[in-house]
Order: structure tokens, then sequence, then C-alpha cells
């Protein structure tokens, strides 16, 4: 990856003219079979536009309560979109209840924000949305006259996991977000997906936010390679990630496993020893009351296993 890095022929992505994020927008699109992508430096980034895009000032999006883009960036939609958020529970397999999502939406009045948009997250904290599931939430969005966005951070996780294309897991959406970073592995950069319309007011929506990039083919050639070379092996994460949990099962901890993400809850008078103790161990972690473990390629079956060892001595002590 980074060999192809710093071999990568550059221009000037501002002007739309640096050959390797072109390559990259339209391998992205045919991979998802969209007509245009539009390359970002980050996913929280692309989630914004695309709202930008789908709503005006004071319209609404219906999304979870757990979505990264309502919980984990800052409230960008609401400070820089005006656009207001309308958050439904989500369910503990991550999807949102259709019949709550039917019952938010506002009707036509002047007192109410209207809804434009349902934004859905897949996978969410590793949970996969069935394809069975997205075609019923997006038959609702149709009904009710709304465009649909997917924050597909980890949708290749999601892809893999039910053994599909992320064209087919993808179809129907208005717009897809997707990192390139994540399980694949690229340093930085999203790709987000749609019609070429939409993809045109994306891009004016991102050189407000900043997101205009000079040589950024540097990076859209690890995105190319990620592409290329790091999908499939999302499984070997998936298989260390159930063995990083069969593991700390074995120590009597509350466990759930869900792809390529761990969720551990040490007894919370111990939490901030265990982040020291395994830090000083070589592991990294969060100090959190539900601890978040998550496997990549830089984390091998012996890197869990070093990762397990380090655990095992601090609660069997």
């Amino acid at each position: 990856m980074r060999r192809a890095m710093l071999e990568a022929e550059l221009g000037d992505d501002v002007f739309g003219d640096d050959p390797t994020v072109n390559r990259l927008q339209a391998r992205a699109a045919e991979l998802f079979g969209f007509d245009s992508a539009l390359f970002f430096p980050s996913g929280t980034q692309s989630n914004l536009a695309a709202l930008m895009s789908h709503c005006q000032r004071g319209e609404e999006v219906i999304l979870g309560q757990e979505a990264h883009s309502y919980r984990y960036e800052a409230g960008g939609a609401a400070v820089l979109g005006s656009i207001q958020p309308q958050a439904i529970a989500n369910r503990p397999d991550g999807t949102l209840d259709l019949a709550e999502v039917e019952a938010a939406v506002k009707p036509d009045d002047p007192h109410f924000a209207r809804t434009r948009l349902l934004a859905l997250e897949n996978t969410i904290g590793g949970r996969v949305l069935s394809r069975k599931y997205i075609v019923e939430a997006l038959g609702l969005a149709g009904r009710k006259k709304l465009g649909t966005h997917l924050d597909g951070a980890r949708i290749f996780n999601a892809a893999v996991h039910l053994g599909t294309s992320v064209r087919d897991l993808c179809a129907g959406f208005d717009s897809v977000s997707a990192c390139l970073s994540k399980g694949l592995g690229a340093p930085a950069g999203t790709v987000l997906l749609g019609k070429a319309e939409f993809i045109s007011k994306a891009r004016r929506a991102r050189k407000i936010l900043g997101g205009g990039m000079r040589q950024a083919g540097i990076l859209a050639a690890a995105g190319l390679y990620a592409l290329e070379n790091n999908v499939e092996r999302l499984a070997d994460d998936h298989r260390n990630a159930v063995r990083l949990a069969e593991g700390l099962r074995a120590l009597d901890l509350p466990v759930e496993v869900h792809t390529n993400m761990v969720f551990v809850r040490p007894p919370p008078d111990r939490v901030q020893g265990l982040v020291e103790y395994l830090k000083a161990r070589g592991v990294l972690a969060l100090p959190a009351p539900r601890m978040r473990l998550v496997t990549h390629l830089d984390v091998d079956a012996a890197g869990v296993e070093h990762a397990l060892a380090a655990f095992e001595s601090y609660f069997r002590r």
C-alpha cells in the first residue's frame, strides 16, 4: 500500500484532475453500482456532506440514536447543516422499528420541520442489517417520499458476513458513504456514492466543509489498493473477533461479538487498572464500562492470543 502511495500519479483534485482520485472514484462507483463517487478525507465529512445534499436548512433526517452521524460527529448536521435530527431508539439488533420511523415522519404543516431523509448505518456497532430489513426500510421511505442515505463505514464487513456484494447490499439507497480505512486498512479516506446530480451537490458541500484537497492521489492510491486487496480478508478479522470473545468468556466476563467488534464489561472497579495493565504489555485499549475491542488487518491471530494472555494474567491474579 505504501509503495502504491509513493508511485501514485498526482494532479489537483480541487479541479478534478487528479488521475488516481478519478480512478478510485470510477472504481468505487462500478463496485457499488452507482453513477458517481466522490472522495473525502473522512467518513464524518462524507456523512455530513450527504445530509447537506439531501436536506435544506430547517429540514429533518430520521436516524438511530446510536448512529455515528447522530452521536459521534459533534452535532455537525445541526451545527453546520441546520438540519434537525429526529433520533429513533435502535433495537438490540441495530435496526430501527419501522413503525416508529413512520410515526416520526412529520405532516406537511408549517409547525414542523419537513422530514426529508431516512439514514441507516451498516454495520452499526458491528451488527449487520439484513437485506430483508433494508428492503422494508427502503419501501417505507419510498412510500413516504423520503430520500435514503446509508452510513456504510463498515459496509464491506456487512457484505463479507452475509456472503454478498456491496452492490447488492446497497441497492436502492440514494447515497452511500463507505470508509476505506477501518478494516480495509487505508490511512484515511471515504467515498460517497450516488447519482451524478447528487454528487455534484456533494462536491459543493465538500468545498464548504474544507474537504477539497490538492494532490489527494497519495491517499486515493491507498484506497484503490484497499479495494483490490483487503476486502476478502475481512473474514479473518471476524474469525479473530470470535476467538477473542471466546477467550474473554472463559474469564467469566460478559461479552458480545458482532463481525469484527467485541464488547466486554469488566468489573467497574477494575476498568482503569485493566487499561494500565494492558498498556504495559503492549495492548492499547480505551477505558469504558463497556469496552470495545476491534480486530483489523494489523491485529493477526497471534496478536489476539497476546491480548488474551494479558487479560488472563490480569484477571487471574
